[in-house]
Formats: structure tokens, sequence, C-alpha cells
């Protein structure tokens, strides 16, 4: 398989990655972060956009018309990865290193506020009775999964002990026989 159906088969695919609404920026980020990568367009961020000079030699003016197409290549996917109503914040922005860093201001910083309840949403889950508990321990794992996406770090003692005063009512010797052992 070429290079070139490898690109035309991952921007194809592109509908399926999951749209941009304001929440989870990280993993949205990764994921466009990877896309622009194989798009080989991500270059963009770190190299400014050369000033138009009426005397440049040709190899100049096509770098100069390569950075403008990425640029545009850049910014399209990233505002088509975006819900309706941030498409219609941010459509208006020239730039791809421009609204890549307007959107890690705004939701990087709401992630810091997020990393606050998330903490709280792990310290208050309390198990019950009346749901399965593999149900329950599979959303305890979601949070503790989000603890990483926010490159938050947990010891596993910690973690493990956090689980297991989380078992339900209904398990208090078991509980009692997990914190006693040596393991």
């Amino acid at each position: 398989m070429s290079s070139g159906n490898t690109v035309k088969e991952m921007t194809s695919s592109f509908g399926k990655l999951e749209k941009f609404e304001g929440q989870d920026f990280r993993r949205w980020q990764k994921n466009m972060h990877f896309l622009l990568t194989t798009l080989k367009v991500l270059y963009v961020l770190s190299t400014p956009r050369l000033p138009t000079n009426e005397d440049e030699t040709l190899e100049a003016t096509r770098i100069h018309n390569k950075w403008e197409n990425d640029n545009y290549i850049f910014l399209g996917h990233i505002l088509n990865g975006m819900s309706d109503a941030l498409f219609d914040i941010y459509q208006n922005v020239a730039e791809a290193r421009e609204l890549w860093d307007i959107l890690e201001a705004k939701y990087i910083a709401e992630d810091a506020l997020s990393k606050k309840f998330l903490l709280s949403d792990f310290n208050n889950y309390k198990m019950v009775d009346t749901r399965s508990v593999m149900e329950q321990y599979n959303e305890i794992l979601r949070i503790l999964g989000q603890f990483t996406l926010h490159n938050m770090k947990m010891d596993e003692c910690i973690s493990v002990s956090g689980v297991i005063d989380k078992l339900p009512p209904s398990w208090k010797d078991f509980k009692h026989n997990l914190k006693h052992q040596s393991e």
C-alpha cells in the first residue's frame, strides 16, 4: 500500500473521530495531533509564515505556497473536528498556530478545573449493592483512566486501597481480608 493511499484512507475515516464538544480536550488534541502528523502538516505549528517577497526565488515561492496550503489543510481538519457551535466561534482564525494556541489556552485551563472535579468524583464514589459490582468497577476504572488522560498520577497502593474502600457494604468481610493481605 502506498503512502498516498494511507493518507487518503486516514482522511476518509476522519469522520469517525469524535467531534470536539468542549470536553476532553487533551484526548481530542492527541487524536488531532496524530492525524496532522500523518498528513505531514504538523510542522506549520513550529514554522512561522514566511513574508512574501516579490523578488523571491522559485524555490522560496514553492516553499511559501506549500506552507500556505499545509496551513489551510491543518485549519480545515481542526475546524472539521469541532462541533458546529465551536466551528462557528473559531472559523475566522487565519493561522494554524494561532488557533492551536487559543484552544490550548482555553481548554487546558478548563482541564485544570476538571481535575479538581475528577479527584472529587473518585473520592466520593461509593459502590452500592443494587448494581453489578463489575459495572461499578468499570466506572471506577473509567475515572482512573481520566487521571492518566489529565497527567494526574496516583500511587498504585492508594488507588487499590481507594477501590477496596468503595466496595459495597455487603462486601465488608471481603474488604477486611483484602486490606490485611501482605500483597
